[in-house]
C-alpha cells in the first residue's frame, strides 16, 4: 500500500508548493505595485509660496531605486518702499529620505544657510505630509515654524 501512495503523497505536496509559490508571488507584486503607486504619490516637483511669491522648491525622484531629491529656498525679502522679492538659494540635497505612504521624512544640510554661525549647526529635519492628491503640508521639524502649504506640480 504505500508504493501506491507514494506518488499521490508526491502530487499534492508538488500542487501545495505551487500555490504557495502562486500566493507569494502574487503578494510580493502587490506589494511592489502598492509601493509603485506610494513613491508615484511623492515623486516630482513640488512648490511652495507666501505671499504669491515662490518660498521652497522640492524635488523627489526615485529614478535609483530609493528615494532621493533635492530643496531650493528662496530668500523673500521685504523692505519699506519696494515690492517684495523672492530669490533662489542654492539647491540642497535631501538627506536620509524615507517615506512611509504619507510623510516623506528628509534632513538638509544647514551648514551654507548663514555662515560663519551655521557651518557647525547639525541638518534640519523636514516632513511633508500628504493632504490629498498632489497637496501636502511641509515641516520644519527642527524650528518651531508654521507649516506650509505644498503643491505638486501637474504632469
Amino acid at each position: 500500500m504505500k508504493t501506491r501512495f507514494a506518488p499521490l503523497v508526491v502530487v499534492a505536496a508538488l500542487v501545495t508548493a505551487a500555490v504557495i509559490v502562486q500566493v507569494s508571488s502574487r503578494d510580493v507584486l502587490a506589494s511592489q505595485s502598492s509601493q509603485a503607486r506610494n513613491r508615484q504619490a511623492i515623486e516630482g516637483v513640488w512648490r511652495a509660496q507666501m505671499d504669491g511669491l515662490p518660498a521652497v522648491t522640492l524635488y523627489v525622484t526615485c529614478e535609483t531605486g530609493s528615494l532621493n531629491g533635492a530643496i531650493l529656498f528662496y530668500l523673500l525679502r521685504r523692505e519699506p518702499g519696494k515690492a517684495e522679492t523672492s530669490t533662489p538659494g542654492v539647491p540642497q540635497p535631501l538627506i536620509d529620505p524615507g517615506f512611509d505612504g504619507v510623510t516623506l521624512s528628509f534632513a538638509v544640510s544647514h551648514r551654507r544657510a548663514h555662515p560663519p554661525a551655521s557651518l557647525d549647526t547639525p541638518p534640519v529635519r523636514f516632513t511633508l505630509r500628504l493632504t490629498g492628491p498632489d497637496r501636502g503640508e511641509l515641516t520644519n521639524e527642527s524650528e518651531s515654524s508654521p507649516t506650509v502649504e505644498i503643491l505638486k506640480d501637474s504632469d
